[in-house]
C-alpha cells in the first residue's frame, strides 16, 4: 500500500516553479529587492565560504547582537530562522493543531494557511476593509477555539498597514491564550516607530516576525529573525533544523544588520520608484492602494481585464504576480524592479487602458 500524506497540501504548479523559482533575472512576480544586499555583506558571505567545513553558530549569537544593537530589543528574545517562513511554521506547529483556529485575516501571507493545514489545525480567513486589515473583524471572528491570530502589518499582497495603536488594541482585546503572531517582513518600509509592538513581546502571549530578504536584500541567502516570549521560543525551538541557516548566511546577515545606512538607502529608492509606479498608474485609471513595502497591488474592472493584463505583460517578458490565490483574480502585484522594466510594465500596462 502506498503512502499516504496525513494532510494534503497543493504543492506549486511547475508552471509556478518555472517563473517563479530558481530565477536568476528579475522578476515582477516574486518580492525580492530590487537591489543587491550591501557590499559589507557581500564580502562577509565569500570570506564565509572558507569555514564552510564547519557547521555553523546554532545560537546565532554574533547576529543576535547584531539585531538587538540595530533594533534596541533584547538579544535574549530573539530567534532567527531560514527566512521568516521557518519561524511562521514551526510556530504555528507548536501551537495550534486538531481542532485548533488560526484567524488571519483575508489577504495575509498565505504561507501561514498552509502552515495551519500541516498542524491539521483550521485557517480562518477574516474579512479585510479596502485591502486594510479590520481589527474589528478580527475580534468579532474570535471563538473558544481560537489559539492564533496572525497579521501582516504591512500586508502581502496589499502593501497596506494599520497603525500600532489598532495592533495594540488587538492584542489588548484578544484572550490571554490566544497566541498573537504579528508577521513584519515588511517592517523596514514602515515609517511607524516599531517599538510599541516590540514591547508586546513582554506581556508573554505575541510574537513579532521581520525578514532580512526584503530591505536587505538577502532573500536568497534565507534569513529570518523574530522576538519570542521565552516559554514561545523554548516551544519553538524544539521544532527548529539545527544549523538551518548557514556559515555564509550568518556573516551576510550580521554585515547586513551592521550597514544600517546602506539598507536605508535601499528603502528610499525602492520607495521613490514604488511611489511614482503607484503614482502613474492611478493616472492611468487603475485602482492602486498605498503601498508601505516594496510591491503595489493593481486593481482592475475584472477578472478578464486582470488576465489581459498579465498575458501582455508576459509577451513583453515581463512577469507580474497573479494573485487567483489570493482569491483577488481581478488584481496583479508587481515588486520594485529594475527602473527600465518598471517603466516598461507602464507603458504596457497604460496602453491597455487606452492611455
Amino acid at each position: 500500500m502506498p503512502l499516504k500524506a496525513a494532510v494534503h497540501i497543493e504543492a506549486m504548479s511547475a508552471f509556478a516553479l518555472a517563473n517563479f523559482g530558481g530565477h536568476d533575472q528579475p522578476t515582477l512576480a516574486q518580492n525580492e529587492s530590487a537591489f543587491p544586499p550591501s557590499p559589507k555583506a557581500i564580502t562577509a558571505g565569500q570570506d564565509a565560504i572558507a569555514r564552510s567545513h564547519l557547521y555553523p553558530d546554532p545560537d546565532w549569537t554574533v547576529l543576535r547582537e547584531a539585531i538587538a544593537q540595530a533594533y534596541g530589543v533584547e538579544r535574549e528574545l530573539i530567534l532567527c530562522g531560514a527566512g521568516s517562513m521557518d519561524l511562521i511554521s514551526c510556530t504555528i506547529a507548536a501551537f495550534a493543531g486538531l481542532g485548533d483556529e488560526v484567524l488571519a485575516t483575508a489577504y495575509a501571507y498565505n504561507f501561514a494557511a498552509s502552515a495551519t493545514a500541516r498542524a491539521n489545525a483550521v485557517y480562518v480567513k477574516v474579512a479585510e476593509r479596502d485591502f486594510v486589515v479590520s481589527v474589528d473583524s478580527i475580534l468579532a471572528a474570535v471563538t473558544p477555539a481560537t489559539r492564533m491570530v496572525f497579521v501582516c502589518n504591512p500586508g502581502n499582497p496589499t502593501g497596506t498597514r494599520i497603525r500600532n495603536v489598532e495592533l495594540l488594541r488587538l492584542r489588548a482585546a484578544l484572550r490571554g491564550d490566544v497566541l498573537l503572531v504579528i508577521d513584519q517582513a515588511y517592517g523596514e518600509f514602515d515609517d511607524q516607530d516599531p517599538q510599541p509592538v516590540f514591547a508586546l513581546v513582554a506581556r508573554g502571549d505575541t510574537v513579532v516576525l521581520r525578514s532580512l530578504s526584503k530591505a536587505y536584500g538577502l532573500a536568497g541567502a534565507r534569513v529570518g529573525w523574530g522576538l519570542f516570549p521565552p516559554e514561545v521560543a523554548a516551544e519553538v525551538r524544539k521544532l527548529q533544523n539545527s544549523n538551518q541557516v548557514t556559515t555564509p548566511s550568518l556573516a551576510m546577515a550580521v554585515a547586513a544588520i551592521e550597514d544600517q545606512a546602506y539598507m536605508r538607502e535601499t528603502v528610499a529608492r525602492t520607495a521613490a520608484i514604488r511611489d511614482r509606479f503607484a503614482q502613474d498608474l492611478r493616472a492611468a485609471g487603475y485602482g492602486v492602494p498605498e503601498s508601505r513595502t516594496n510591491f503595489v497591488l493593481i486593481c482592475f474592472p475584472d477578472a478578464a481585464a486582470a488576465a489581459a493584463a498579465d498575458a501582455a505583460l508576459r509577451e513583453a517578458d515581463i512577469i507580474a504576480r497573479n494573485l487567483g490565490g489570493y482569491g483577488l483574480t481581478d488584481c496583479l502585484r508587481a515588486t520594485v524592479g529594475p527602473q527600465d522594466m518598471m517603466d516598461r510594465a507602464l507603458r504596457i500596462l497604460t496602453d491597455l487602458r487606452g492611455g
